[in-house]
């Protein structure tokens, strides 16, 4: 099998898409001729062409606006944010319009687009460039959230938004995009809402989002040496939540950590926290604790940034205080 890195794994899902279905077509500022900020675009304009691969101004709003014009006619446009922390200027025509169109009109209506946008300090680019905002759009009905950390996943992760009949958000870590491993040639899907159990175990469970499910897999092992037995849970896609998967891991572990990059007020954790207190409370043996980051901006300082997003220190941490020691 294939060894492609993250980025280059996206890039093989986009390919093989735009060649399976002439209405997808790719939108974003730099996504032609430079092949995207990260190269996940790199040679599409070379295969599809300017009208299927289009540079657009440094204008969000008309972006996403456009987008779901497209859609709603008939096309499947993909378009692209350098950073998901621009989507303020086009949030109407995201959560106010592409979200709510389908219920609008009766169900009869289809917004098939995907909104790919880079999220996710550790490169130093500072407060307005590395935030991780999946709360946002998990707040919003009608609005499908994703959120890959491998290779694997990414590339079967964004077939099916891809072909999904509703606005997705496909939020992709900048951290990950070098990270490496096995990817088939093949189209393959992976459905939308189906969590992934990234590593067994039986002491505690451990809920992870994108670059931290990767931390919580090395704190795992460190922590395995001491006796431990950690178990990962990667959801993959934040709307709709597989609470199945992380309830019956609960229900094995009796103890709940969730390790997120965002801040830790009124982030995807409190959500995931507040539906295991719900549905599963007579689960759990010890408080559920949350690792995430402090409630500030994104320092621009490497050493204050390191502090920022939660470390494979801090998740060790909280593992061993749910378990009282």
């Amino acid at each position: 099998m294939p060894i492609l890195n993250f980025a280059q794994a996206l890039n093989d899902a986009l390919k093989l898409e735009m060649k399976r279905d002439p209405n997808i077509y790719v939108a974003g500022e730099d996504v032609g001729i430079y092949g995207g900020i990260f190269g996940v675009t790199t040679g599409l304009l070379d295969q599809f062409g300017s009208k299927r691969v289009r540079d657009t101004p440094i204008t969000e709003s008309a972006i996403v606006g456009t987008a779901v014009g497209a859609a709603l006619a008939g096309l499947r446009p993909i378009i692209e944010f350098m950073m998901i922390d621009f989507i303020g200027v086009a949030m109407d025509q995201l959560y106010n319009q592409a979200a709510k169109m389908k219920y609008m009109f009766g169900g009869k209506a289809k917004i098939p687009m995907v909104l790919r946008g880079t999220c996710g300090g550790g490169m130093s680019a500072a407060a307005q460039h590395s935030q991780c905002l999946e709360a946002w759009f998990m707040h919003v009905p009608g609005l499908k959230v994703v959120m890959p950390s491998t290779p694997y996943d990414a590339k079967g992760l964004l077939i099916s938004s891809i072909r999904d009949d509703n606005p997705v958000v496909f939020l992709e870590h900048k951290m990950l995009y070098g990270l490496e491993g096995e990817v088939p040639e093949r189209t393959y899907t992976i459905p939308l809402g189906e969590a992934h159990i990234k590593r067994e175990g039986r002491n505690v469970t451990v809920v992870a989002t994108a670059q931290m499910v990767n931390r919580a897999l090395s704190a795992a092992e460190k922590l395995s040496a001491e006796g431990v037995s950690v178990e990962v849970v990667d959801p993959r896609t934040l709307s709709p939540l597989d609470e199945g998967t992380i309830l019956e891991s609960v229900r094995k572990t009796h103890r709940l950590v969730i390790v997120h990059e965002e801040v830790k007020f009124a982030g995807s954790g409190a959500e995931i926290a507040a539906m295991v207190a719900e549905k599963g409370f007579d689960y759990l043996d010890a408080p559920i604790l949350r690792v995430a980051a402090p409630f500030t901006p994104v320092p621009f300082s490497p050493s204050l940034e390191r502090e920022f997003i939660p470390s494979e220190e801090k998740i060790i941490q909280a593992v061993k205080t749910v378990m009282g020691k």
